[in-house]
Parts: C-alpha cells; sequence; structure tokens
C-alpha cells in the first residue's frame, strides 16, 4: 500500500484505465458459458475470499460505527453493479458497456450536490459536461463499432454506472481516513456472503461440469475478479481519498478508450469522431482533477503501518 500511495493521482488513473477497460471484454468471454448471475456472483466471491486474510487481520480495528457506509460501498461499489453488467452484456457488447461508462462522473457530480452537500464548482462542472460531450459522440456513433443493441439493456448500464456514484460520494464524504485495504476487506466481506448463497442457487457446479470451455471461463472472471475488481479497489479507493470522487470517477471517462482499443483489436472499425470524442473526455478528465489540497488524516485512524 506504500507503494501505490507514492503513485501519482494520474499514474493510478492510467493502471485502473487499462484494468477496468479491459473488464468488458472479460465478461463477454465468462458470458459464453456462465449466466449474468453466475458471472456476478463469482466475481464478487471470488474478491471476499481475497480480502478475507485482511479483513481478518484487521478486524479488532474496523471501526464498526460506520457498518452501513462499508455496506453501501460493497452493494452500489460491486455487489450490485456486477450483477447489472452482466445482465447488460446479454443485449449489448463490450463495447457499447464501456462506452456508457463515462456517466459515472456526470452522476457522482450530481448526487455530490444533491445528497452529499458538495459545493457546486464551476471547473469541475465544465469538466464533466465537456467529458459527457466527448462520450456522447462516441455513444453516437457506437453503430459504427457494431456496439448497439437493446437500448432497455443498456440503461442497466446507466443504472450501475448511479450505483458507482453514490459509493463514489460515499468514500469521499464518509470514510475519507479509512485505510483502503479496511474499506475493502470489510465491503466485501458484507456482500460476500450474499454472492456465495446465489452462486450454488443457480446451476454452476452443472456447468462447470458439463461445458467444455467452463474452466476457461472461469479463467476469464478470475482474472476479472481479482485484477478488475480486488487489485482495481484498492486502487480506486486510494485516488479517491488523495483527490476526490470526483476526480476519482473521472477514470469513467478513459475506460472507453481502453474498450474501443479492444475493439479495434477485435476488427472493429474507428472513426475520427471516436477520435474527436477520446481528446474531449481526455479534456474533461483534467478539468475535472481537483486543486484543492485533501484533509490530513485524524490521529488514531485506521492508516498503513
Amino acid at each position: 500500500m506504500r507503494l501505490i500511495s507514492r503513485l501519482p493521482g494520474w499514474v493510478i488513473l492510467a493502471i485502473l484505465a487499462v484494468i477496468w477497460g479491459t473488464s468488458f471484454i472479460l465478461i463477454k468471454y465468462g458470458l459464453k458459458v456462465f449466466s449474468p448471475q453466475q458471472v456476478g456472483a463469482l466475481r464478487i466471491s471470488i474478491a471476499a475470499i481475497a480480502f478475507s486474510p485482511v479483513f481478518w487481520a484487521r478486524r479488532k480495528r474496523i471501526d464498526w460505527k460506520k457498518w452501513r457506509y462499508l455496506l453501501v460501498v460493497g452493494l452500489f461499489g460491486s455487489f450490485i453493479p456486477a450483477l447489472l453488467f452482466a445482465l447488460a452484456q446479454t443485449k449489448i457488447n463490450s463495447t457499447m458497456a464501456g462506452i456508457l461508462n463515462p456517466l459515472t462522473p456526470l452522476f457522482t457530480l450530481v448526487l455530490g450536490i444533491l445528497l452529499f452537500k458538495r459545493p457546486f464548482e464551476g471547473r469541475k462542472a465544465a469538466g464533466v459536461s465537456i467529458g459527457l460531450f466527448g462520450a456522447v459522440l462516441l455513444i453516437t456513433t457506437g453503430s459504427q463499432l457494431g456496439a448497439g443493441g437493446d437500448a432497455l439493456y443498456g440503461l442497466l448500464v446507466v443504472l450501475a454506472t448511479m450505483c458507482y456514484a453514490t459509493s463514489g460520494n460515499t468514500v469521499g464524504a464518509y470514510l475519507n481516513t479509512m485505510n483502503v485495504l479496511t474499506i475493502s476487506a470489510v465491503s466485501y466481506g458484507l456482500v460476500g456472503g450474499p454472492a456465495l448463497i446465489l452462486l450454488p442457487s443457480t446451476d454452476f457446479l452443472n456447468a462447470m461440469q458439463t461445458h467444455t470451455g467452463a474452466w476457461e471461463a472461469l479463467g476469464y472472471v478470475s482474472v476479472l475478479s481479482l485484477a478488475g475488481t480486488f487489485f482495481a479497489s484498492l486502487l480506486f479507493f486510494d485516488l479517491i481519498q488523495r483527490t476526490d470522487a470526483v476526480f476519482g470517477s473521472s477514470i469513467a471517462y478513459l475506460i472507453p478508450i481502453v474498450a474501443v482499443m479492444w475493439g479495434i483489436a477485435d476488427g472493429e472499425q474507428i472513426g475520427w469522431w471516436h477520435l474527436a470524442g477520446m481528446g474531449l473526455i481526455l479534456s474533461g478528465v483534467y478539468l475535472t482533477r481537483s486543486r484543492t489540497r485533501k484533509p490530513k488524516r485524524a490521529e488514531g485512524t485506521d492508516v498503513d503501518e
């Protein structure tokens, strides 16, 4: 964790973009064998198991007075979106799922103002607006990438971005002084149980025994969980604490770029409108970066040792 804390915010942003931009392809491959419920439950279960040693080691230092906020982070930052994205990608492809992610900063800003009493800042509003406009360019030309699909299932991704915005604001507003490992371990610990219960209630075991590509699909979901959920969550929570929820959620502006690159690798075409959209997205990321100092951790809080 000390190494992560020394990395500049923009470096963490780039790493997260690569990890999460690749996650949609991994979900797509997982869905070739497993149902959306199985992919979502597997993703959360594997991450919860990975975090369990951290949870056990820090169990006595957890501030359980904040359990409601930790549960919100677990549900809205991981469990619900994992299910929504998997279900959405049964009808829309991975590129479109990635393209819709830039809605997260917009909802983060709006919810931050309406529910978390965050001040309105013109610089951030401008950044979100410019970045969102770039995303719109990508969305409106999405059919050229074969990224079309059922619009109703696209709304599931929109709902998932609202969940991410709720989680991001919660971390920034109520868990700002809590150690990122503790946030991750407890939030996944709280939702890992339901995920583990959900998984055997499906035909997961039957799929593993009868489908020839089951182990390969499980490998894709495992990478998705350990890299895209376990490791990336540590980076993301640290990023929010060192900047703020709006800048942290601006990672969603970079995700479509990686997703589109995967589309190109799969033989999909890209036009200059897509490049223009990417340029606007990067401009939006720059403008949403906070220039205010983060408050110092209070004495006695759960910090890295």
